[in-house]
């Protein structure tokens, strides 16, 4: 077993034994952040021989696991084939990170504990499983499964109207995950895996190099119709669907086909079902109604967890799958994607203006700042796409430490309402700092990490040959709202004289457990927004290497 399968496997087995064993709550919760611990030593090893100048995939594995003979549509192969390239390397090691954060202030969830902490461990293996995937049908199995942990983590652990958000929750994802379904199954069936194809033809043997030179024979001779519909072997391979040239003549996803439905093209329709399946999960307006409810009612480290990790596969989604299976669709499309992103940062930042409780103020900074994402992906530029991918690395770190600081409100008062709080810095000195932090890095501070991932996306959008500056203009204008909201809660909170609504509250200062989750977050994000060039080196071959193919 490869170091990248232990990723999964290691949670999945931790997860069983919690669940079915009878620890007891300290050794489920020792047993799981021991888990998790091992997690991220393996990857630090994944990440110590990790070449970011090599294109493509590394430490791959790949098992034959799925076979069907479809008689004249030809074969259906699927495999476990996991790797990993320089957009997931971040996202893994996030999701590790952000995992044990969680886990290590799970200390307030007192009830069902064993079952918790075999949820979040299964939570983490399906992330870890959709960030490594190479197969579609693979990385939908993950993404699917992933529901459950989520729905019964806010259903069971939740707060008063838990049971309605985490309906709403599951309801909305699963219909995103319906729209991706249908994409994956049209495209798998019009599309030929060439080697594959070529191997079952007898064409290479099984340990025969499949070279350029082959995959062009391949592809000429199925636009020649030389290879009939029941010759060619269909798969769910990444690489596989992300060549037109691989599709079948004269099917809806040809790029020949002449299909129009409602003024679309079938590609059109691929592209645009697939980008609405993945904003669902971002969540991208108007499709983020879910988010604030789920946030509020699920328990902090879930918060943390849901902000932190699962939003980011929304946009994974969208840079591994939307764009490229359908490049030309994608390109045609960025003034209206940069347009859905503007109105995420603005509306999202316009009513974080708005919100009294302060969960709910830091759940729609996160749609207002994961509009950045998109802003900077529909650039299409080099300097839009490694902002939007620092956005989602620096996000998670951001949002996960501002759920924190909530929870540390919450765990001593039962209160989250902003006007029942002020003048904290003369009480909680500690907690004042790393708020500062957290608060001055997410408004886009230059030193800390936030800046960076806003000021790129910004600048892409400014000099994409596809966008009129006006989208990057009214984009700043998200980050003049976000100084707005953040200083004035940061005002509230933490200036003046001391008052809270109760006198009964008892307001100590942090924890040693809370400084070394907050300030270790904290501290990452100076460390981010100081040396950038860690995370860019990582992601540079994989967003120079996608845009050429797009624009080849």
């Amino acid at each position: 077993m490869g170091n990248i399968s232990l990723l999964i496997v290691l949670p999945v087995v931790a997860a069983l034994i919690a669940g079915f064993g009878k620890l007891g709550a300290t050794y489920t919760r020792l047993l799981a952040l021991g888990v998790i611990g091992i997690q991220i030593l393996v990857l630090a090893k994944i990440a110590l021989v990790f070449d970011p100048l090599q294109v493509g995939y590394q430490q791959s594995e790949s098992i034959s696991w799925i076979h069907l003979n479809l008689g004249n549509l030809g074969q259906f192969v699927s495999h476990y084939a996991v790797g990993i390239d320089g957009l997931s390397m971040g996202l893994v090691l996030l999701t590790g990170l952000i995992s044990f954060v969680a886990l290590w202030n799970s200390s307030e969830i007192n009830t069902k504990i064993e079952a918790y902490y075999a949820l979040v461990l299964l939570l983490n293996a399906s992330l870890m499983g959709c960030f490594v995937a190479r197969d579609m049908f693979l990385f939908y199995v993950f993404f699917e499964f992933m529901l459950l942990p989520m729905y019964f983590l806010i259903g069971i652990w939740g707060g008063p109207r838990r049971n309605y958000a985490s309906l709403k929750f599951f309801i909305y994802t699963l219909v995103g995950s319906i729209f991706i379904l249908i994409v994956m199954l049209g495209i798998s069936m019009a599309y030929m895996d060439p080697y594959e194809t070529a191997l079952a033809m007898q064409k290479i043997g099984p340990n025969q190099s499949f070279g350029l030179e082959a995959l062009q024979s391949m592809q000429t001779a199925l636009a020649a119709h030389e290879i009939t519909p029941n010759q060619v072997v269909h798969s769910f391979d990444f690489q596989a669907l992300s060549d037109p040239l691989n599709c079948q003549p004269n099917n809806l996803f040809s790029p020949q086909s002449g299909f129009l439905l409602g003024g679309l093209s079938g590609r059109a329709w691929g592209f645009w079902l697939l980008f609405i399946g993945f904003a669902i999960k971002l969540p991208l307006v108007p499709l983020h109604t879910w988010l604030p409810d789920a946030h509020v009612e699920a328990p902090t480290p879930i918060s943390v967890l849901l902000a932190g990790i699962l939003l980011k596969i929304g946009a994974y989604g969208w840079l591994r799958m939307a764009i490229p299976f359908f490049p030309n669709e994608a390109l045609d499309s960025a003034r209206v994607m940069a347009g859905l992103g503007v109105l995420s940062i603005i509306y999202g930042a316009y009513n974080a203006l708005a919100m009294s409780d302060l969960k709910r103020l830091v759940a729609y900074s996160s749609v207002s700042h994961m509009g950045f994402v998109l802003l900077g992906i529909a650039s299409f530029t080099s300097e839009g796409w490694q902002g939007a991918i620092f956005q989602l690395l620096s996000h998670g770190i951001l949002s996960s430490l501002l759920f924190l600081i909530v929870g540390v409100l919450y765990s001593r008062t039962g209160n989250r309402q902003i006007d029942n709080f002020a003048g904290l810095a003369t009480k909680m000195p500690w907690f004042t700092v790393v708020s500062g932090i957290a608060i001055f890095a997410s408004l886009g501070l230059p030193g800390f990490s936030g800046f960076i991932g806003e000021f790129f996306s910004l600048m892409g959008a400014f000099t994409s040959p596809y966008l009129m500056p006006i989208y990057a203009i009214l984009g700043g204008l998200g980050i003049l709202l976000g100084a707005g909201y953040l200083l004035w809660t940061f005002q509230k909170i933490y200036l003046g004289s001391y008052f809270v609504r109760e006198s009964t509250w008892v307001m100590p200062d942090l924890t040693l457990l809370e400084k070394v989750s907050l300030f270790g977050l904290g501290i990452l994000s100076i460390i981010f927004g100081i040396f950038p060039g860690i995370i860019f080196e990582l992601s540079e071959i994989f967003v120079t290497n996608s845009l050429n193919l797009i624009f080849h």
